[in-house]
Order: structure tokens, then C-alpha cells, then sequence
């Protein structure tokens, strides 16, 4: 998938692919998420896509159901480990906790962070349109 970078002002970068736009911002007072948080959200998401679609399969009911996402830190800020609590509602079917965790774990990004794809930067000059004729 191609996407298109572009800096529309002041800390704001946004992320254009097919129809969509993606803003971010880093300012204290953001009028966007940050890339990173939109980083971190896209694991979350992702892990529920794949309890969604369990449930789904099984006409298991989703209200109720949540992931609660928590990130922690090591001592240089970095994070080091992301854990995921699938919070069941009381009437979730026993037989199904273990096969729900296996579920969430099929999350694509989270296998792309299990296995990193290398990330290559370099820079090339615009070409200009030449006017029509």
C-alpha cells in the first residue's frame, strides 16, 4: 500500500492513502492524535477486529466486551512491553476464554512488530509537470 506524506502546518503531518486521511499532530494542545498513539491504537484495534470476527463466527454477543490496553515503560521511556486484557461480559461462554486470547493474537500488526519489516529511507526530487501544450 502507497501513501502520500504531507505537512499541511505547524506540527501537523498527515498520511493520505486510498480514500482516507490520516492527521496527526504533536503539539501539547493537539488538534490530532500523534503518530505514535495512532501506532499504539492500531495494535488495540487490530487485536479487537479478531475477537470481533471470533465472536462473530460463533453469534457470540460483543456488548460488553472491551480491551482494555495498557503500555509500559522502561527506564529510558522506551516501551518495552504492550498487554492486552480482553474484559469478557459475565455471560461470555467459559469454553471459548482461551480460544479468544488466541484470537486476538492473530492480530497483523502485532505479528509485523513480532517480526519488523526493515523500514528504508531515501530522498528523490520531485519532478516537476511540464504545462500542457
Amino acid at each position: 500500500m502507497d501513501m502520500i506524506i504531507d505537512f499541511p502546518g505547524g506540527s501537523r503531518v498527515d498520511a493520505h492513502f486510498g480514500p482516507f486521511t490520516v492527521h496527526t499532530d504533536q503539539l501539547p494542545d493537539v488538534a490530532a492524535p500523534t503518530p505514535f498513539s495512532l501506532f499504539l491504537a492500531s495494535i488495540g484495534t487490530c487485536a479487537g477486529f479478531y475477537v470481533q470476527e471470533f465472536c462473530k463466527k460463533r453469534l457470540i454477543s460483543t456488548e460488553g466486551l472491551r480491551i482494555i490496553q495498557h503500555t509500559h515503560a522502561g527506564s529510558n521511556g522506551m516501551i518495552v512491553r504492550i498487554s492486552l486484557e480482553i474484559e469478557l461480559p459475565p455471560d461470555f461462554p467459559e469454553k471459548y476464554r482461551e480460544s479468544v486470547i488466541r484470537a486476538a493474537e492473530l492480530c497483523t500488526v502485532k505479528k509485523h512488530l513480532e517480526r519488523p519489516p526493515a523500514i528504508e529511507v531515501s530522498t528523490v526530487f520531485a519532478v516537476k509537470e511540464l504545462a500542457p501544450a
